[in-house]
């Protein structure tokens, strides 16, 4: 039940940041809800290869390499979404950060139940 919330919740994070950010773009509360599904999707398939074959430059940058790995997942998500638009690499990073920012903001106040033994 909390995954539920959570999509929901970022969601509406990627709502807001749609109408706070020119160069991203969204097609309503159920595109949304589509994008939430997409990036999750894809942080749990793509991003995890992409930082084994990218740990090299991710160590010598001292982890700042991942800002742009988070970046190219959200510019994947554009592509293979037609109601959510990013323009470009830089609104991709600062939609991602914000993003993640909301996010941490959104799991702090939904608090997960851990099973009792």
């Amino acid at each position: 039940m909390n995954t539920l919330i959570k999509i929901a919740l970022t969601a509406g994070a990627v709502l807001i940041l749609a109408n706070v950010l020119p160069g991203v773009a969204v097609s309503g509360y159920w595109g949304a809800i589509i994008v939430a599904v997409v990036l999750a999707i894809l942080r749990l398939v793509v991003k995890p290869l992409l930082i084994l074959f990218t740990l090299p430059l991710t160590i010598l940058t001292l982890g700042l390499f991942l800002f742009v790995i988070n970046a190219v997942i959200v510019l994947l998500a554009s592509e293979l979404l037609d109601g959510f638009r990013v323009d470009g690499f830089w609104w991709a990073v600062l939609f991602s950060v914000l993003l993640s920012c909301l996010q941490a903001f959104v799991n702090s106040l939904v608090k997960e139940e851990k099973p009792t033994s």
